[in-house]
């Protein structure tokens, strides 16, 4: 049975830079004198609720949307769906009304609970690759990615970088703690800072069916959970009394951390199978094996030092040294982890460190989207490039201690299927890096057009000109300005923007009527942007609507959704983020359908970047020369538009 969503959900696709990027706020603005600051959360109760749209609002702007995917008969078939789904007869009504109690009810929002269920924690398939998105760090010049980097060890580098970020993170969470953190404003418009609260101490818990989430606000606990050499780890980072740990003392930590796992599995024969190798796989079948594990006291002791980590540090070493130079093998490293090795992909936020110093996350897209947690991490990049005055050493520190697990052979059994599941799943995916430094954001901006919908035209160009067709198309929109609010879909995929693709090749057609085509690409582009940023959107409202039917009998009168149009308008060729700037953080994500691409991309000033994902089973994608496709588009636009500027 097709699922709510009808594919797993677009990791990563959770910044528009038509709604927000990912910046960093200033140097000193989080800090723990809460005299300095008004509360992180003082503007939550200026905000909004997010609107639920009319039934024709949202039918009209659907339907144009299909228009460019559909030929003339299936859009009469779709048509003839919609008007009778919102009839006065049809079950559009009774859902609508049966929405709206729900946002009667609803403390926040109407679409909270259902998002998180419906997009996340209903997923049975395996969040790692699948869900987890991933991002590349940009290399720190006091801790250059250069040199060597001896396999089957910590280095200095790699502890001393951990540690230096571990405490921008901690102070990160001290601030969200005490409403220290500055809040979020897009042109004077206040935006929710809810998800703040979710960043540290939160962890997804596998349960049967559908999953559960572990958080606490305040974010109180003691320590992190390091992952070195396949093993987990409980690292201290304060004392009982609160107090945080000097930056020599987590370095120190963090150092005996390793020692410690070292000792340990050396007086071992054969080391104990992993179980953070488990939450890589099939979330009912780890869901199977941490019931297994919780029939034993000391297991759930262990467990819940895991969930109530504030966050995950992962020490690798036993990586091939092409992966630790080479940007794009790290930032699939990043993304696959040599098939789900020294992770335990439940957690919102783990930090990898590879032994010259270069920096990656992988996160659990749950409980927030990339680009609140980007923010703190662009912070914490800018805090650790100067010179940092030490805190004081805290006293009564306690030391790190490996975790212990009493596993069954059942669950070995289930570990090892998660790890051929992973490896199957990371041996598919194919993830590329492209920089187009021919121009950049500025250069765009020249032309007077937005450079988000600049590049989202060019990729629907690209896609036409690489296959012949046009790409349904998902890039998120955030909706931070409604309380509790998460992300909308633009869909990018407008008539404009084909009928643009269609001619930015014919020859017979001047430039000065592409370029026509063109702008009226780029305004169709916006319009729906900002509809989607104002909650008008159709993607969020349709699931609302589809998460009330009661039935199967119920099913069948929904119409909109037997249509096969549906399905179709939302199997995302092109899943789509934009992620700016592109210097400090460079995303990647996997594809949402089988024959689709995951695209990532930042607008910086000079220069186009972007990764672009695929799955290598598919006998449709070729990201390699895609890539050079994406490449040829947005060089023969700059070529367009250096003309049109002469004219």
């Amino acid at each position: 049975m097709l699922s709510l969503l009808a594919q797993r959900p677009a990791a990563f696709c959770t910044g528009s830079r038509s709604v927000l990027s990912v910046t960093a706020r200033s140097r000193n603005n989080y800090t723990t004198d809460s005299s300095q600051q008004v509360s992180t959360f003082a503007n939550q109760n200026k905000l909004p609720r997010l609107p639920i749209p009319t039934l024709k609002a949202t039918a009209t702007r659907y339907l144009k949307t299909l228009r460019p995917l559909l030929d003339n008969s299936e859009y009469a078939r779709a048509e003839r769906a919609v008007s009778s789904f919102i009839s006065s007869s049809g079950l559009g009504p009774v859902l609508q009304r049966r929405l709206q109690e729900v946002d009667r009810q609803a403390p926040a929002s109407w679409l909270e609970n259902i998002w998180v269920q419906k997009a996340y924690l209903e997923w049975r398939e395996p969040n790692y690759i699948n869900a987890n998105w991933a991002a590349l760090l940009a290399d720190n010049p006091n801790f250059p990615a250069v040199g060597d980097a001896p396999p089957g060890q910590p280095t200095g580098p790699q502890l001393a970088r951990a540690a230096r970020l571990i405490v921008h993170l901690l102070e990160a969470n001290d601030a969200i703690n005490q409403g220290t953190l500055t809040a979020d404003s897009q042109r004077g418009t206040p935006m929710c800072m809810n998800q703040f609260k979710w960043q540290f101490g939160t962890s997804r818990i596998a349960r049967p069916g559908c999953d559960g989430l572990v958080n606490q606000y305040p974010s109180t606990a003691t320590h992190i959970l390091v992952m070195y050499r396949d093993q987990t780890i409980e690292v201290p980072v304060y004392n009982n009394a609160g107090q945080r740990a000097s930056l020599v003392q987590i370095t120190s930590q963090l150092l005996q951390a390793t020692r410690r796992v070292d000792d340990l599995l050396a007086r071992q024969a054969q080391p104990q199978p992993s179980v953070a190798n488990i939450t890589a796989g099939n979330r009912d079948n780890w869901a199977n094996a941490r019931q297994i594990l919780e029939k034993d006291t000391a297991n759930v002791e262990s467990l819940a030092k895991v969930d109530s980590a504030l966050f995950g540090v992962c020490l690798d070493v036993n990586v091939d040294a092409k992966d630790i130079y080479d940007p794009e093998r790290s930032v699939a490293l990043f993304t696959h982890s040599n098939s789900g090795c020294n992770r335990w992909f439940d957690k919102a936020i783990q930090l990898i460190v590879l032994g010259n110093g270069r920096v990656g996350v992988n996160c659990e897209h749950t409980p927030a989207d990339a680009l609140t947690t980007g923010s703190l991490l662009m912070e914490a990049m800018e805090k650790e490039t100067g010179i940092y005055k030490d805190t004081a050493s805290c006293a009564e520190l306690a030391e790190p201690m490996p975790i212990q697990w009493n596993i069954t052979p059942e669950v070995v059994k289930l570990i090892d299927n998660a790890q051929k599941e992973a490896g199957a799943l990371a041996g598919n995916l194919r993830m590329l890096l492209g920089n187009m430094t021919q121009y950049g954001a500025q250069w765009i901006k020249t032309l007077g057009v937005s450079p988000d919908a600049y590049f989202q035209v060019a990729l629907q160009a690209a896609y036409f000109r690489h296959h012949g067709k046009p790409a349904p198309t998902y890039e998120t929109s955030s909706l931070r300005r409604f309380l509790h609010g998460r992300t909308e879909t633009i869909r990018s995929c407008s008539e404009e923007s084909l009928a643009f693709s269609k001619v930015f090749d014919d020859k017979d057609v001047s430039l000065k009527k592409k370029l026509q085509y063109f702008q009226q690409a780029i305004a169709a582009h916006l319009e729906y942007s900002k509809a989607a940023s104002l909650g008008q959107g159709v993607d969020r409202h349709l699931l609302g609507l589809r998460a009330q039917i009661q039935s199967p009998e119920e099913a069948e009168k929904a119409l909109l959704f037997q249509d096969p149009s549906y399905i179709q308008s939302m199997s995302f060729a092109m899943s789509t983020s934009n992620v700016t700037p592109g210097e400090k953080f460079r995303g990647a994500f996997a594809p949402v359908i089988p024959d689709g691409y995951g695209i990532n991309y930042a607008m910086d000033k000079s220069d186009l970047k972007f990764s672009i994902s695929e799955w290598l089973s598919s006998p449709v994608t070729d990201a390699t020369a895609f890539r050079e496709t994406i490449y040829k588009t947005l060089s023969d636009l700059y070529d367009a538009g250096e003309y049109a500027k002469r004219q």
